[in-house]
């Protein structure tokens, strides 16, 4: 699982699949064959993101390393190879959310992204 980096790569993530849940959003979508993350093979790619919405630099901090977190615990599980997945942080949910429930939004996220692919 590689950390996605470049500007376009959130943006194509973006248009693609999105679903919302009450602790974050999820973003996906599927990569096109011919195309690869750079130096990597063709695996999972995730991106975290938290706007100025959210809050302060601590809060906005807290909130992302607390969705890798989650990221780490759910995406080898439900994930699937050749996707890229961003996770949105969400204003006041996704700090005080409890952890457990972040995990099961996250689960339940990837299952409705990936009953329709």
């Amino acid at each position: 699982m590689t950390t996605l980096r470049r500007r376009a790569d959130f943006l194509r993530a973006a248009r693609a699949r999105r679903q919302a849940m009450p602790g974050l959003i999820l973003q996906a979508r599927r990569r096109a064959r011919d195309e690869k993350a750079p130096g990597k093979a063709p695996g999972m790619r995730v991106g975290f993101t938290c706007s100025r919405k959210l809050g302060n630099a601590v809060t906005r901090n807290r909130a992302r390393r607390r969705l890798r977190a989650v990221a780490r615990e759910v995406l080898p599980r439900f994930g699937r190879p050749g996707w890229d997945y961003v996770l949105v942080g969400r204003r006041t949910a996704t700090v005080t959310r409890p952890f457990g429930a972040l995990l099961e939004d996250l689960e339940r996220a990837l299952k409705r992204i990936h009953r329709d692919a």
